[in-house]
């Protein structure tokens, strides 16, 4: 015999989930986007759908006329709508890629400009993140972008808060750099609406060592972009990162940099907009939250 309370709750849950609401992100795709961003941020919604044997996100492909693009490596995704069909959304994210100026329309502008009045959220991969900045939805907004477009980007635009954040969330807007790092910030999103443990077993599908979290830095950007024409920033950096546990000074950095602490202050302003103890302090910080992670 079972107990009309237990029928009670087995009713209950059931209603539960089926009033639970699937949570809709969409890609707008253009014209040689970044492959590895776009699966790198439908992968995670897949995944979190199959571990919980539940629709808890759904994805539509979106294309400007409803027809296929190509990917930058000419691979191509067959679209589920066209802009102008495309369902309600909970938040859209605008995917590109290289030659991302030569994207940009008049038209994507408008209805960028549509589903912000209509109060939804707006997202980029990759260099989408320009494309939002370039139609004025970024301004006022931290975000960032893959790190070879950061500093054009930031000449452009410099009503766009650029840091080199791997992802950034600030209100209605997301932004990544782009490559691996959209599964970090789906992680996030995932975490925030279902949970870090479904998070955590998504990740271990994936065999991900941690979750990076939107602090960590893209630091390839700092060695690779201004290796070669700031040595002494990238030098002093590097003595940064190998004394966490026991920060040096600023005129002891400066020292073994070979510069004087004015100009290593001023290198730090120009590049990395941002004064070296600010810079060292927030470097210990991620480096701390990392070991805590793992």
């Amino acid at each position: 015999m079972v107990c009309s309370t237990d029928n009670d709750k087995e009713k209950k849950m059931t209603l539960e989930k089926q009033q639970q609401k699937t949570i809709r992100y969409g890609f707008l795709l253009l014209p040689k986007y970044s492959m590895i961003a776009v699966s790198s941020a439908i992968e995670p919604l897949r995944m979190a759908n199959r571990l919980s044997q539940d629709e808890l996100y759904d994805w539509p492909v979106i294309t400007m006329d409803g027809s296929p693009v190509p990917a930058s490596n000419q691979l191509q995704i067959t679209p589920d709508y066209s802009i102008d069909e495309m369902p309600q959304l909970d938040i859209l994210f605008v995917c590109s890629g290289v030659e991302v100026a030569g994207v940009f329309t008049k038209k994507l502008q408008k209805h960028l400009f549509k589903l912000d009045r209509q109060g939804v959220p707006l997202g980029g991969l990759c260099t989408g993140s320009y494309l939002l900045a370039k139609s004025g939805l970024l301004d006022g907004y931290r975000c960032t972008v893959h790190w070879e477009n950061m500093e054009s980007m930031r000449e452009e635009y410099p009503q766009a808060l650029l840091c080199d954040e791997l992802y950034t969330v600030d209100r209605d807007r997301y932004t990544c750099a782009g490559g691996s790092a959209p599964l970090d910030m789906m992680l996030k999103l995932i975490t925030a609406t279902n949970g870090g443990k479904l998070s955590a077993n998504i990740s271990e599908q994936f065999m991900c060592d941690r979750m990076r979290g939107r602090n960590d830095r893209q630091r390839t950007a700092l060695q690779t972009h201004l290796g070669l024409s700031q040595p002494k920033l990238i030098e002093t950096v590097t003595l940064m990162e190998a004394n966490i546990e026991e920060p040096m000074s600023l005129d002891e950095l400066s020292h073994y940099a070979g510069v004087s602490r004015r100009q290593l202050e001023r290198l730090f302003q120009k590049y990395l907009h941002c004064v070296p103890t600010r810079y060292y302090m927030e470097l210990r910080l991620n480096c701390t939250s990392t070991a805590v992670a793992n």
